[in-house]
């Protein structure tokens, strides 16, 4: 799988009532689970004081982590999303395996 950088924005449309916030909230946090755990949801960040989210994520391609991976989180309506597909640097410490 590749990997992409993926900052989201989430803003919650104004007159939303807070039960439905908590429901997706809550399916959210279920659904990041399922996707850590059959690889496409690699690392997820919060920068200090701010209510964005910083992650990289893993599909086949830029399709696929849009409508297979992204597009299922129950907050998606609610992102904006700033995809960039990263690759290997060869200075990477943590690099392994052949050249990309």
């Amino acid at each position: 799988m590749r990997e992409f950088l993926v900052e989201i924005t989430t803003d919650i449309p104004p007159g939303t009532g807070q039960a439905e916030v908590d429901r997706r909230r809550a399916a959210e946090a279920v659904r990041a689970k399922e996707l850590a755990a059959t690889g496409h949801l690699a690392r997820l960040w919060r920068p200090v004081g701010e209510s964005r989210s910083i992650g990289v994520w893993r599909a086949d391609d830029e399709h696929e982590l849009h409508e297979k991976v992204l597009g299922t989180l129950p907050l998606r309506p609610w992102m904006t999303l700033t995809v960039t597909a990263l690759e290997s640097h060869p200075n990477d410490p943590g690099r392994t395996g052949a050249a990309p």
